[in-house]
């Protein structure tokens, strides 16, 4: 694998040579419709491999170009693709002046997330969701969470005020690592359990200048756990986007948060930003059950609703060359909520994340190194902690002795690092377009001993993976494009895999019709690999286990999954309907189970079961872990309706259906847990059959809001301990399924979704500067539980005042 990353790099470098051209040159500026210089557009030759991005003041250059009739083809996030013909003669052309017009609807969209390139919505190989500035700045809330929600194909749920979650094409879970969630080209995740940042983001609301949603596998280009989907956010460079911004929110749930964002582009040469935020709050009042023993149970003990964030970024930007940007970025925030997890709640207590990236772009060559540390000592799991004191109130402690007892033996620590490295070469030539890159990453985890098995603060397990990617595109000028690419990773305890990708485009006019293959794999986390919790109870599952009896369990393997998508996109009544559909299946295999009890074992890999449970004494080598199982099919469509009646006002609709199958005759491969039945205890779908949601946006010159609905249908969900189902003739972990009663250690509330809920928002420019708006989310205050662990979501309020101090008025600020 070394010498494929080495042989990829010599290519590159090879590749990143310039070779002299012959023709005449064309020159000119790209603006906005304020007359201001897009920096980064892509200008290019229609047919030709001439290629090209504008610098810092809008200007380019193309060199070589052909006489006769040419087309200049402009691209731009956030924009619609513009182009312009010239007749090229004997002369260069130095005056061409071209306006950008922002994206008036979904057609012009530009996107990087489906192809690590920009290319329009209408073409690219996958299905993807996008939310853009305008509707982020629109959006009255802390966060721009909540406009998830709105996107089709998406699982959405809300655990409390603060907790936003998502999951795409079913099995989520209260650990839920499957979907792989990225800024600016950098994992936005934890280190050792694998989890989205969530809440512990750095990224401000006010800097985010598009959210890309990619539905189904994109692990080709983006790596291993692009399994279900990506979530990539893209920040605002503050060469375009100048100025200085104040946000203030209040709320119910006495909600607090005030955000800033300042970016100047000092020179040509020279650009920085800032951007801060703190916010608090106090979480919907829910105390859940913890159980001493099966017949009793207890409140959460010293509960504390309370939350509060403090983040924020720096970035610097410099061009000592044309086309050429070196950057430097920064990011750390550090937080306080309530968790939901498989086994109860945790309290994160000032969990803390940092990062320091650097970045070169140069022409179509990308290179960047960025390293990731996460740490906490005060973070613990709410009911280990409950269980504790009253363990060590009988006894015989003092009432603060037991809390200090228990505090300590069920605290977490964290204390992890990650370093990622990548590179990557983009190169147009004809009709053809070729993307190259290799990755690297290693991962350092280190819990003090208190979650995984490492021993001390100095023991860090450390996993190493490197990966290789190439895509290749060819765009016939009968508008038929064809991709197809491939990526090879090692993994230093999972070993080789290659994942393939391809997919036909045929777009005609503002319609385009795609076949996509692709596959994608999960590969278990650090804490599936080497976890340890509740004295080695559950132990992770990196080396396999030899049982009592002589039998082995094998470590866990990577989940793979493939993929086949047929998807439509397009306009069936220009500038009015705007069409997104797509039908998809998906064939699985190696499943990452849930924790599950295997028994009680004698080895885990080489090492005597004795020397690793550390209460030995007290579980006897019972031993609950990670496997793998299964061979299914899952399928399903999702359809996305927008109607422009004018420039002003539209209208949304969303729906998805989401459907599996399995072989109930392959009691060896899918009965999961080993009572002889296949059914729905052995593959947890945990997602809704049916899901829709519509909306109705109005967005004038000074006023705006949207009226938005949401229904989910009712559905059963198994996570661990934790389960919301209805009353059936099943038996989970030992105890009957029974609605409203006491089931697998947790209380049974019943199934989730099965609601419909309606949110309002409105919004008034006052002037120039100043814009104050406001939002209700579940407005009628229904009734929905949305998450296990987790509090009934209720109504919440929030009143947004925004102002940009003048002189510095970024365009899209």
């Amino acid at each position: 694998m070394k010498n494929l990353l080495l042989s990829l790099i010599c290519m590159l470098l090879f590749a990143f040579q310039s070779h002299a051209q012959t023709g005449l040159t064309i020159k000119g500026k790209i603006e906005d419709s304020n007359g201001g210089a897009l920096i980064g557009a892509t200008v290019k030759v229609v047919g030709t491999k001439l290629i090209t991005v504008t610098k810092t003041d809008g200007m380019f250059q193309l060199a070589g170009v052909p006489k006769g009739e040419q087309t200049i083809e402009v691209s731009y996030i956030g924009f619609e693709t513009q182009t312009t013909k010239l007749t090229v003669g004997d002369q260069s052309i130095s005056d061409i002046s071209i306006t950008m017009v922002e994206a008036s609807t979904m057609i012009d969209e530009v996107v990087i997330s489906g192809s690590r390139k920009a290319e329009k919505l209408t073409e690219t190989p996958a299905t993807i969701e996008v939310i853009n500035a305008e509707t982020i700045s629109q959006m009255p809330s802390m966060t721009a969470g909540e406009l998830l929600s709105r996107q089709k194909g998406v699982d959405y749920f809300r655990a409390g005020v603060v907790g936003h979650g998502i999951n795409v094409r079913g099995f989520n879970s209260n650990f839920n690592a499957k979907n792989l969630q990225m800024t600016d080209g950098r994992l936005s995740t934890l280190i050792a359990t694998g989890l989205p940042l969530g809440p512990m983001n750095t990224t401000v609301k006010e800097d985010i200048e598009q959210v890309e949603l990619v539905l189904g596998p994109n692990a080709a280009l983006f790596g291993p756990n692009a399994h279900n989907g990506l979530l990539n956010t893209i920040t605002k460079d503050p060469r375009k986007h100048e100025g200085t911004t104040i946000a203030m929110n209040v709320g119910n749930q006495s909600m607090f948060s005030t955000r800033l964002r300042h970016a100047e582009k000092v020179s040509d040469k020279f650009a920085y930003k800032v951007t801060a935020e703190y916010s608090r709050g106090e979480e919907f009042e829910y105390v859940d059950s913890v159980y001493l023993t099966p017949t009793n149970p207890v409140e959460e003990l010293d509960l504390d609703r309370n939350f509060e964030f403090l983040r924020g970024e720096a970035s610097v930007i410099y061009s000592p060359i044309d086309d050429m940007d070196l950057s430097l970025n920064y990011g750390g925030s550090n937080s306080t909520y309530l968790a939901p997890t498989n086994v109860g709640r945790n309290q994160i207590v000032d969990w803390q994340v940092h990062y320091l990236q650097a970045k070169l772009n140069y022409k179509g060559f990308f290179a960047q190194v960025y390293h990731t540390i996460s740490k906490t000592d005060k973070t613990y799991s709410i009911s280990d902690y409950t269980k504790g004191y009253y363990a060590g109130v009988g006894a015989g402690l003092s009432e603060d002795e037991a809390r200090k007892a228990a505090f300590e033996s069920a605290k977490f620590i964290d204390d992890s690092k990650r370093w990622n490295a990548e590179v990557q070469y983009n190169k147009e030539i004809g009709l053809f377009n070729f993307v190259v890159g290799g990755q690297w990453q290693r991962d350092m985890a280190n819990s003090h001993g208190t979650y995984l098995l490492d021993k001390d603060e100095n023991d860090y397990i450390t996993i190493d993976q490197t990966g290789v990617y190439g895509q290749a595109e060819m765009k016939l000028p009968t508008g038929t494009k064809f991709v197809a690419a491939v990526r090879a990773d090692n993994h230093q305890v999972y070993g080789f895999n290659v994942l393939p990708k391809a997919a036909v485009v045929q777009t005609f006019g503002k319609n385009s019709v795609r076949l996509t293959y692709g596959q994608g794999i999960a590969a278990p986390t650090i804490l599936n690999m080497y976890g340890d919790l509740f004295g080695g109870l559950i132990l992770g599952n990196a080396e396999g286990f030899t049982m009592e009896d002589g039998s082995m369990v094998e470590k866990q393997k990577v989940e793979r999954l493939q993929t086949i998508e047929l998807g439509y996109k397009g306009q069936p009544i220009k500038n009015k309907l705007f069409i997104d559909a797509n039908a998809y299946y998906n064939m699985s295999e190696n499943f990452l189970s849930p924790v599950t009890n295997i028994g009680v074992a004698s080895k885990r890999g080489n090492e005597p079961i004795e020397n690793v449970q550390s209460a030995y004494d007290a579980w006897q080598g019972l031993v609950f872990t990670y496997v793998n199982f299964g061979q299914f099919d899952t399928y399903g469509f999702d359809l996305g309706v927008n109607y422009y009646f004018s420039d002003k006002l539209s209208a949304t609709l969303n729906y998805s259906y989401f459907g599996y199958e399995i072989d109930e005759n392959n009691i060896e491969e899918n009965d999961f847990n080993k009572d002889g039945v296949v059914n729905s205890l052995d593959l947890l779908i945990n997602a809704p059959t049916n899901k829709a949601s519509m909306g109705i946006n109005y967005h004038g010159k000074k006023f705006f809001g949207t009226v938005f609905s949401r229904w989910v249908q009712e559905y059963d969900y198994f996570s661990s301990y934790q389960i919301a189902a209805k009353t059936q003739d099943l038996v989970y972990r030992g105890v009957p399924v029974v609605e409203n009663a006491r089931s697998a250690n947790a209380f049974n509330y019943g199934p989730l979704g099965g609601f419909i809920t309606f949110d309002i928002s409105a919004g008034y420019k006052i002037n120039d500067h100043l814009t104050v708006a406001g939002m209700v989310t579940n407005l009628f205050n229904t009734e929905m539980r949305e998450f296990t662990a987790a509090p009934p979501t209720g109504r919440l309020f929030s009143l947004e005042v925004k102002y940009n101090i003048p002189g510095f008025i970024g365009k899209n600020n």
